[in-house]
Parts: structure tokens; C-alpha cells; sequence
């Protein structure tokens, strides 16, 4: 839904008054809000209208194509063609971070890897190569060419090639979205257009181009590329697009992350329970990989996990949708905030609506942080455990002491002292992997300068 009502300075004065820390968003000062409309998993599980089977049914395709991903993505082999990041305990960071935010954490900090996701280096990942591979097994069925039980090596195959050249794919992106569609797109041999907003980086758009990918820039931000990228779609019936704001497919392929981390818990030997509580702080842009990943936690983890979404201070646009009830149908620009930050993977102005309306009564709240804030935590990060990610990963890092300093949040929620001792908080970095060398290095420049 892209229908914005405008609102006139009366009406965000009144609005401000009824919802207070709507003063604070405009002022750009970073704030917390945990959620008091939460509800327990099996309550909000049966209001989504999607099931376990549902991400089951995403988790096997994924696991069909495999085959195709050994050969087509070498890189691939050594995970047997599975698209999965490890997860890593962190305890220098969290150290560091105690001493920055003058509190010790009870419970252990850890970082879900998503920049080490093989072919595009973050969590798009997983929610845009796999719409990309059921659109694409979609035609390959309809055409004849395939049957579920063949061996899905085949699609790096020239028959296949030469049936997906017939049709196009399209996407707006701030960056890494556009970039897994249009590599695994153009691999596919799709023709593939990918509709950038001026905040991606010029990094993003030079790799595209030489995948062979057609890169369409725009002046403005986000939410109107991926406006013209929807329009010009629905004008081509031969062309998928792939609706950040709105898609199904792309939420499924999030959630099937979470199976995976139970099994690397599993063999970590973490306990995931009331008693052993997990908290995962996942960065979030319009809203789709987020919350994906939260659906599909809890699926399994039910009230065992608290998911908590991190915002840019210029880009806090899930937050002023759920905070204020008007989802979709407002926009940071509306409070008069540039939606301008260095963390571009993030710097959307409108929420999903689909996934706001789905995922609020899941989540346990939200906070933004500042750029500098990220750009700060990456310098600390790669000092501490010589991990490398790009600023957006960041913003989950500061998460836990925000959850820790809420008393009242604790308390509405029985957060004892002896659960969160046995806690773990999982940061899940959404993104580093393909940087080039002399960004990371600018990346790392301003956070000296920071520091």
C-alpha cells in the first residue's frame, strides 16, 4: 500500500500530543519504546494468516535448488549448497560495550553472521534469491521442463537459460535487496532490472552493472523507486516484481532463517527456553527481512524469544508506524525528517504495511540509534573482533543494554534477574560482505575520527 495521506503542522502537533515520543523522533534523539501491545506468540501467530508449513514449504525449496547452487555458486560447496551464515559469540565486543555504556550485561552476546551469506554478502540474501528461485521454478514447471523430483542442478542449464531470457525480473532497492535479486537474476538469465534510490551506494550499482544487470537511479529515496519499479512492472506482463513492501515470497524466505538457528544453537549446546531467554536485535529498514526472521523465530522459540527492531534516528519509520497505529499510511518525511543516513540499507521512510499489521503484536519494541552511534560500533567491532560490516549491520549492537535498562519493560514481562542471567542476545549483522576494501577502510576512517 503506497497511498500517503498528507498531513498539515496542525495535524502533527496533535498528533504529537496523543503520542508524545513522537516530539523526541522529530527532534532526532534516540529513543526506546517496548511494546505495551504485545501479545503471546500463539496469539499473534493466529492472527498472520501464514503457518510453519507455509515457511516449511520455503525451506524445501530451498532445499531442492541445492543442487543448483553447488554449481552454478562454487562458494556454495564447502555448505553443500545451502544458503547459511554461522553464528559467533562475541565476548571482547561485549566487554567493550560494557565499559561504552556503563553497564554490565547479564547473559552472553553473540552475532548472527548474515554477511558472510554466500552470493551477496547480506540477509537479501535470503528473502530475494528465494522469490527469484520460486518465481523461477514456477515458469521451468509451467513450461515442461521440469519436474519437483528432477535434480535442480539443471537450471544452469542453457534450456533454462533460454526460457528465463523470455522474462524479466524487477526490484526497488536501497542496495543489497537490488543486488541478490540481480545476481541471482541475471545467473538465471532473466532479464533484470533493478530500480536504486540516490542513497545506494555507487559500489552497489557498478556491481550490478557488470553482472549485466540494468541499473534505473532516481533522485529520490526509496519509496518512489520502488513506486516506478512496481508501475512500470504491472505494464509488462512477462515481468515479476518483487514488492519489498508487500511480498510473500520475500517474507517466507526471511523466516526460514530460524530454523537454521535452532539447529546451530543445538550444536552450540544453547538451551532456548522460558528460562534460557533469547533476544535477537535485527536492523530494519521497510520491514520485510525483520520480519520475516521475527515470524519464523517465533514459530519455533514462541514466547522463549523477544525480538527487537533498530532504526537510524533519520529513518525510524517502523517505529512511527506501529508507535503511532498509522502503519503505512505515514512517513518519517511527514514529522519532517529527512530520512538521510549513512546506514542506507535502512534509510526508508514509509514502514511495510503488510509486515507493520502482521508482525506488531509479535514484537517486543523498538530504538534508534544515531549514524555516528553505528559508524562508532563499527570501528569497536573491528578493533574487538576484527569483524568488518557495513554501518546498517551495526544498529542492532546497542540493543541489549537498551533492553536491560528498561525496568518497567522487565517487570511487564517477568524478565527476572536469574533469567537474564542465562540469557543470550544474538545481534544479527545484516550485512558487510561484499564491501570493497577502500569503503570499508573510509567506513573505518570515520569511526577513528569518532572515537
Amino acid at each position: 500500500m503506497n497511498n500517503p495521506l498528507r498531513y498539515s503542522p496542525e495535524a502533527i502537533r496533535e498528533l504529537c500530543q496523543t503520542h508524545p515520543l513522537l516530539d523526541e523522533l522529530i527532534a532526532l534523539n534516540p529513543v526506546s519504546w517496548f511494546n505495551p501491545e504485545r501479545q503471546p506468540a500463539e496469539q499473534a501467530l493466529a492472527m498472520v494468516g501464514l503457518t510453519a508449513e507455509d515457511v516449511q514449504d520455503a525451506s524445501l525449496r530451498l532445499t531442492r535448488f541445492a543442487a543448483y547452487f553447488k554449481v552454478a555458486f562454487p562458494e556454495t560447496a564447502v555448505s553443500q549448497g545451502y544458503l547459511d551464515s554461522p553464528i559467533k559469540a562475541i565476548p571482547q565486543m561485549q566487554q567493550a560495550l560494557e565499559s561504552r555504556y556503563q553497564q554490565s550485561l547479564p547473559g552472553e552476546l553473540w552475532l548472527k553472521m548474515d554477511n558472510l551469506l554466500p552470493i551477496s554478502g547480506s540477509i537479501k540474501a535470503r528473502g530475494g534469491i528465494y522469490e527469484v528461485l520460486q518465481h523461477a521454478e514456477k515458469l521451468a514447471l509451467k513450461a515442461g521442463l521440469l519436474q519437483r523430483s528432477d535434480n535442480y542442478a539443471q537450471f544452469n542449464s542453457e534450456p533454462f537459460r533460454q526460457l528465463f531470457s523470455q522474462y524479466r525480473i524487477a526490484v526497488g532497492s536501497t542496495g543489497n535487496l537490488g543486488l541478490s535479486i540481480g545476481i541471482i537474476g541475471a545467473k538465471l538469465g532473466f532479464q533484470t532490472s533493478v530500480h536504486m534510490s540516490a542513497d545506494a551506494q555507487p559500489w552497489k550499482k557498478d556491481l550490478l552493472r557488470a553482472q549485466g544487470v540494468e541499473v534505473i537511479e532516481y533522485e529520490s529515496d526509496y519509496s518512489a523507486a520502488v513506486a516506478q519499479g512496481r508501475l512500470e512492472a504491472s505494464e509488462d506482463a512477462h515481468c515479476h516484481f518483487v514488492d519489498d513492501e508487500n511480498s510473500v515470497q520475500l517474507f517466507l524466505g526471511y523466516a526460514v532463517a530460524a530454523e537454521r538457528l535452532k539447529v546451530q544453537f543445538e550444536q552450540a549446546g544453547i538451551t532456548i527456553d522460558r528460562a534460557n531467554p533469547l533476544f535477537v536485535y535485527l536492523p530494519c529498514g521497510v520491514g520485510g527481512g525483520p520480519g520475516g526472521v521475527a515470524f519464523g523465530l517465533k514459530l519455533i522459540f514462541g514466547d522463549a524469544v523477544h525480538c527487537i527492531f533498530a532504526e537510524p534516528t533519520h529513518s525510524p519509520c517502523m517505529l512511527l508506524g506501529v508507535y503511532s497505529g498509522l502503519h503505512d499510511h505515514v512517513s518519517v518525511q511527514d514529522l519532517g525528517i529527512n530520512n538521510i543516513t549513512t546506514a542506507d540499507g535502512l534509510a526508508v521512510g514509509r514502514s511495510s504495511g503488510f509486515v507493520a499489521r502482521l508482525m506488531s503484536p509479535m514484537l517486543d519494541g523498538f530504538y534508534t540509534l544515531s549514524d555516528e552511534e553505528m559508524l562508532t560500533l563499527l570501528g569497536l567491532l573491528a578493533e574487538q573482533e576484527n569483524i568488518h560490516l557495513e554501518p546498517s549491520a551495526l544498529a542492532g549492537m546497542p540493543g541489549p543494554w537498551r533492553v536491560v535498562q528498561d525496568e518497567g519493560y522487565l517487570q511487564r514481562l517477568g524478565l527476572t534477574p536469574e533469567r537474564l542471567a542465562k540469557a543470550h542476545h544474538l545481534v544479527w549483522a545484516t550485512g558487510g560482505g561484499m564491501v570493497p576494501k577502500a569503503v570499508m577502510d573510509n567506513y573505518l576512517a570515520q569511526a577513528a575520527k569518532l572515537t
